[in-house]
């Protein structure tokens, strides 16, 4: 078996058809569920949203996932010689597999509650895989000090803690962190950077209407926040060490990408924006944190699965575009670059 006859195919490859109907109707159904709680408003802090209908705010989720569906796509098409490699071997035995992703996975709530409490107690907002703004913007900016407080507990907690335990018994390649063949990775990174940066580009075009030294200034600044505070964090627990795992256990790659998203949208349960003044909308919040992160969850999980090098995904579509793209403005006005 070679890579270029598509993923290993564990004994769960029958399942595959089943687990993409079932993942079709899921994600119907969380669609439904947030129409049905909205009832036509989003009573979200989205500045950078507030003047789209309703229904294209519902609606902009899915279109993104018409996109990174068509992005997977090519993805296929550009690794298809990519060099072979068995990433369900890169996990331990099934018993062993289930004790590190379990355990992982209640450290890392563990490390969201955590994040709940810590950003409160030091004056900020909840801590979450995203600061407060990103993306979507927000009624009151982050501080200076809420951005390196906020990347540094993310780095620390979702990265480096789990890297140096995992290290000690897994080798860089066996945490998705080595590449197995860099040509074609590069080619990978560089095609998925320029198609989804002309779409951050063509969706958020403020650093286009930025002062050139302002954006020069501030650039650098957000790919350094966000690369400590949700890119290493991302790849590293779930692409690094989950996915492998995912693998392991389930034997579908299909499956495989869908847990991923869900775990991508799982570390992201509290956002800057979301509403969490009733049961009523923190139940919609958590529907829509769903339903915006699945879908750039999966891509990241068959770039990785494609590759086999979780870095891929953290350059191609997550550390420049959007973070660069999209965030520098925002990061310019927290640190007061004009």
């Amino acid at each position: 078996m070679t890579f270029a006859e598509d993923f290993p195919r564990p004994s769960g490859a029958r399942l595959e058809p089943r687990v993409i109907a079932a993942g079709v109707v899921g994600w119907l159904l969380l669609n439904l569920l947030v129409l049905y709680l909205a009832n036509g408003f989003l009573p979200f802090d989205r500045p950078a949203m507030a003047h789209m209908p309703f229904a294209l705010q519902v609606a902009m989720p899915s279109i993104g996932l018409v996109e990174q569906l068509a992005l997977m796509v090519l993805v296929w098409a550009l690794t298809r010689r990519h060099a072979a490699f068995d990433m369900a071997a890169r996990a331990p035995e099934a018993a062993k597999a289930w004790r590190e992703t379990i355990g992982l996975l209640t450290y890392a709530m563990l490390g969201q509650v955590g994040g709940w409490i810590v950003g409160p107690a030091l004056g900020y907002r909840p801590f979450s895989f995203h600061l407060a703004g990103t993306l979507v913007g927000c009624s009151t900016l982050a501080s200076p000090g809420e951005a390196f407080v906020w990347a540094g507990y993310n780095f620390i907690v979702y990265a480096v803690i789990p890297y140096v335990v995992f290290r000690r018994a897994y080798s860089d390649r066996a945490l998705n962190l080595a590449s197995t063949d860099r040509a074609n990775d590069w080619i990978v990174i560089l095609t998925v950077l320029l198609i989804e940066g002309a779409v951050q580009l063509a969706a958020f075009p403020g650093i286009l209407h930025m002062r050139p030294q302002a954006a020069l200034e501030a650039a650098p600044l957000s790919f350094l926040i966000f690369l400590f505070g949700t890119v290493l964090p991302t790849m590293v627990l779930i692409y690094a060490i989950l996915l492998p795992r995912y693998l392991k256990l389930t034997g579908s790659p299909a499956l495989t990408v869908i847990l991923g998203g869900l775990t991508y949208a799982l570390m992201h349960l509290v956002e800057g924006w979301s509403a969490l003044g009733n049961p009523h909308d923190i139940a919609l919040s958590v529907a829509f944190v769903f339903v915006s992160y699945v879908g750039p969850g999966m891509f990241k999980s068959y770039v990785t699965l494609r590759t086999g090098n979780a870095w891929v995904h953290a350059l191609g579509y997550h550390a420049i575009a959007p973070h660069v793209i999209a965030d520098t403005p925002m990061i310019a006005s927290v640190f007061g670059i004009r």
